[in-house]
């Protein structure tokens, strides 16, 4: 039998086998040459497939439960949802029936599915589209969603569900002028001074990536360094700081950064980073827990869950069940511990995480009070021009949710907090 020629919808499928039956992240998958097949075209289809569906997924499953004795294989299964989901946004039922027939049925272990497809896609076409927004928003899956509720209440996790499920507009930092970088990308100046788009197509053919005006970053990303509030000529040291978001803004402020991060393979995009906005950094592929030196002010954005950005990443709880978080939580007391030792007399550490869970925030800078003599926290940094004093947390950090701005596309979940001696 011939091998399937690669196709969007077959490597959208490929796609969700690798993150729901192996574990992994579409980050790694993509970076590992999973779509390199493609032409970029099919590429950014195949992602967008997966994408969404996966953030439809619970919606998905409910239509499909209707017509399905038992779940197929997976990989069968992943197809059947793939084609839900295209029928049940309106896409041509011909084409999607079809195309999916021959995926399945060219399948060298899976080609005796290839009826079942074709029975259960005619049906979904009959009348997916129509029951589609009767169904409830899809919701986390329970075993992270049941800590958040924990955390947050019903009704917060009802609305940060609402934002998961509409996705993530583009936003993008300015190197130095954000208003132009508005006005040259057609985008929306954000109250904290980042930059949105909408439908923003090709990155790298917006205007201003080839002469490295901005770089893509959350909007929730890119308010850690405010908080820090670098200046000229300080010695600033940025831990775990690849993709190099934050060390791009540190720079552009004139500050003598040291970056660093365990990963060489990171460094290296960090460099590029650099090199495409011209600015300058030292970057090092070092362990954050044995680097060494003194700092004025200091940039720990600790390895952590990542749950804070699943309205981007919603591959995150499929590929997670979170049995590696107590590891996590260890290792981010561990950093926090030996980057106050790095600090010069006098000098400030924001720590962050994208992570919804309190343990990754709250938890851990109550805990690191409590160890380190005369630590507290600078309430008075969090002060910045587009923060509502209600995000302030009991113990002087900053907690920020994916349902803040949801008007206006929401935000990572982030936890800050400024630390001085």
């Amino acid at each position: 039998m011939t091998t399937p020629a690669p196709s969007a919808r077959r490597a959208a499928g490929y796609l969700l086998d690798q993150i729901i039956g192996e574990g992994r992240l579409l980050s790694e998958l993509i970076t590992t040459g999973a779509l390199d097949r493609l032409p970029p075209e099919d590429r950014a289809r195949a992602q967008r497939l997966a994408t969404e569906t996966l953030r439809g997924m619970e919606r998905i499953d409910r239509q499909l439960t209707r017509h399905l004795r038992k779940p197929p294989p997976l990989t069968v299964h992943n197809l059947l949802r793939i084609g839900t989901l295209e029928l049940c946004l309106g896409g041509d039922a011909h084409g999607v029936v079809h195309d999916m027939v021959n995926i399945v049925g060219r399948h060298q272990r899976y080609g005796k599915h290839k009826g079942l497809t074709n029975a259960v896609l005619r049906k979904i076409a009959e009348d997916g589209a129509r029951k589609w927004n009767d169904l409830r928003i899809p919701r986390l899956r329970d075993w992270l969603r049941g800590p958040l509720v924990s955390a947050y209440g019903q009704g917060v996790m009802n609305a940060i569900d609402k934002v998961h499920f509409a996705g993530a507009p583009l936003d993008l930092t300015a190197k130095t002028d954000p208003q132009a970088v508005a006005d040259a990308t057609g985008g929306t100046l954000m109250p904290t001074g980042s930059v949105r788009l909408n439908n923003a197509g090709q990155v790298s053919a917006l205007p201003g990536f080839e002469t490295g005006d901005w770089w893509v970053q959350d909007a929730a990303a890119a308010i850690p360094v405010q908080i820090l509030n670098p200046q000229p000529g300080e010695a600033i040291l940025d831990l775990c700081a690849a993709p190099g978001g934050k060390t791009m803004q540190l720079a552009a402020k004139g500050a003598q950064v040291t970056a660093v991060d365990l990963s060489e393979k990171r460094m290296i995009r960090v460099t590029q980073n650099l090199e495409r906005t011209g600015l300058s950094a030292k970057c090092l592929s070092e362990d954050a827990l044995t680097h060494e030196g003194r700092y004025d002010a200091i940039l720990l954005d600790a390895p952590c869950s990542a749950t804070g950005t699943i309205r981007r990443h919603p591959d995150l709880p499929f590929a997670k069940d979170g049995s590696e978080f107590g590891e996590l939580f260890a290792l981010q007391e561990a950093m926090l511990d030996h980057a106050l030792s790095l600090l010069n007399p006098g000098g400030r550490l924001v720590y962050c995480t994208c992570s919804l869970l309190p343990d990754e925030g709250e938890v851990q800078v109550d805990e690191a009070l409590q160890r380190h003599d005369g630590l507290h926290t600078d309430t008075e940094a969090l002060s910045v021009p587009g923060l509502d004093p209600d995000w302030h947390t009991h113990e002087g950090g900053l907690r920020l949710r994916p349902d803040y701005w949801a008007d206006k596309g929401g935000m990572d979940g982030f936890y800050i907090a400024c630390l001085r001696r």
